[in-house]
């Protein structure tokens, strides 16, 4: 929701509750929770943790209730350093929708964001360079050499890779396990005689994406759909590290999911990052992209309206540039 349609929100829930209803509202959204809460429970690994009145709590009491540690940062040390430039992208056009004239470039181990209101066309432009959305005219090139990417599975092999907004619509194969879910974006690595799949390699690649995750999960054959979230992200990410990407486009990574796994997750944004991929962030959450992304594109209205350094700009600076075709 937008902050508008956040306050609408509040100003209902109030009123119902000044009619005598009982509310109860989940939000990983620490100021939400503090702002509307009279008393706040919160769990852990499915269990009940604490309930306090929300006037004794702080945002550092919760996060550590949450996590079960004192989380003293809330995002980890940015130790990548950008390289040369790797992925360009030139005069990005979408065929059906406002996206137009798009140009900026990625360098190698750099970390860009993509800032904008919703509407704005920051999706679009991660659907269009991995042609899952028809592309009406533009360039792509990564390492000099021109990507056509007409669809996912040319663009896979084209060294890309995308996660999608809606990781429960579009992410994630709900009624598979861990194991299927992993290794389903790689499967001809594991194709013996060119028909049989060689479930020791599958059950090989899976186990190395939960330990390089640090993704809970009781079993691999667990049902990916009993995860939490943050751990459907993890299995996410670990099955398109699998495909070996030079490019990694993540479209709002950390979107539902508790404060430890978004740690976690920016921990292995930034890893990505220091092993030189190209990672392109789309975030609705300003403070997100200015505290793990080195550049910020803001988009307006379908066209890159700006671009900031995250280290110098401020969330002011960013919204304007959002407003600028809008």
């Amino acid at each position: 929701l937008t902050e508008t349609e956040v306050e609408h929100l509040f100003r209902i829930i109030n009123m119902l509750r000044d009619r005598g209803c009982g509310i109860i509202y989940i939000s990983h959204k620490m100021d939400e929770i503090l702002r509307i809460s009279d008393d706040i429970t919160v769990m852990r690994d499915g269990t009940w943790v604490a309930t306090e009145p929300a006037s004794e709590m702080t945002m550092d009491r919760i996060i550590k209730l949450m996590v079960g540690r004192e989380l003293t940062n809330q995002f980890p040390p940015k130790t990548n350093t950008p390289g040369e430039v790797a992925l360009e992208v030139e005069h990005l056009t979408a065929q059906y929708s406002l996206l137009k004239d798009v140009s900026f470039n990625v360098r190698k181990g750099e970390i860009v964001g993509l800032a904008g209101l919703d509407g704005s066309g920051r999706t679009e432009t991660l659907e269009n360079i991995f042609g899952i959305a028809t592309r009406h005219s533009g360039t792509i090139r990564l390492h000099g050499k021109e990507m056509k990417n007409r669809n996912a599975r040319e663009s896979i092999r084209n060294g890309f890779a995308l996660l999608t907004e809606e990781r429960r619509a579009t992410g994630i194969f709900g009624i598979l396990n861990i194991r299927e879910n992993t290794v389903i974006s790689s499967l001809k690595k594991h194709l013996r005689m060119g028909f049989w799949l060689d479930e020791k390699s599958m059950k090989k690649d899976t186990q190395w994406s939960i330990d390089a995750m640090h993704t809970k999960t009781p079993t691999q054959e667990t049902k990916i759909r009993s995860l939490s979230g943050g751990n459907q992200q993890k299995v996410i990410l670990g099955r398109w590290l699998l495909t070996e990407p030079e490019v990694l486009l993540l479209d709002e990574p950390t979107r539902g999911i508790d404060v430890g796994a978004k740690y976690e997750i920016y921990q292995l944004i930034i890893d990505l990052a220091n092993k030189g991929k190209c990672v392109i962030v789309v975030s609705s959450e300003m403070p997100e992209l200015l505290g793990i992304c080195d550049r910020i594109l803001v988009m307006s209205g379908g066209r890159l309206a700006g671009e900031v350094n995250a280290s110098e700009t401020t969330q002011e600076e960013i919204m304007t540039h959002a407003a600028k075709y809008v």
